[in-house]
């Protein structure tokens, strides 16, 4: 099915599902474009990030992984939501090694872009 015949919720799964293969190709720039100009992304340890700049500025100079893959076990999606459920593993640019579940919630527009990512990680917290 061409992207432009896809149903909303299938454009949102499809472009959610790049999102993830950009980030693991490292492809800053292309994985930028997938959000709308003025997304909020909320992440543990970080403040809310909003716009492309501040996306991009942490994924080239503040993530602290650096390579992995995100192996999706569950995805949920609404008219405007995709819910993931998933397991990380990668290499810190420490070179530490972590592997971690996390859970992602996307809001995304009628035209298959990011408006916004929540972001959460299962360690203990409290």
């Amino acid at each position: 099915m061409a992207p432009e015949t896809l149903t909303a919720p299938a454009l949102g799964v499809s472009q959610v599902r790049r999102y993830y293969q950009l980030v693991d190709a490292g492809d800053v720039t292309a994985l930028v474009a997938l959000f709308t100009p003025d997304a909020r992304y909320h992440r543990p340890g970080y403040q809310p990030m909003v716009g492309h700049a501040e996306l991009e500025r942490f994924y080239r100079d503040q993530r602290v992984i650096r390579t992995g893959v995100h192996t999706l076990a569950t995805v949920v999606t609404t008219e405007d939501e995709v819910a993931v459920h998933g397991l990380f593993r990668g290499v810190l640019h420490d070179g530490g090694e972590v592997e971690l579940r996390f859970a992602d919630f996307f809001r995304m527009t009628p035209q298959g872009r990011i408006a916004a990512r929540d972001t959460f990680f299962h360690v203990p917290a409290v």
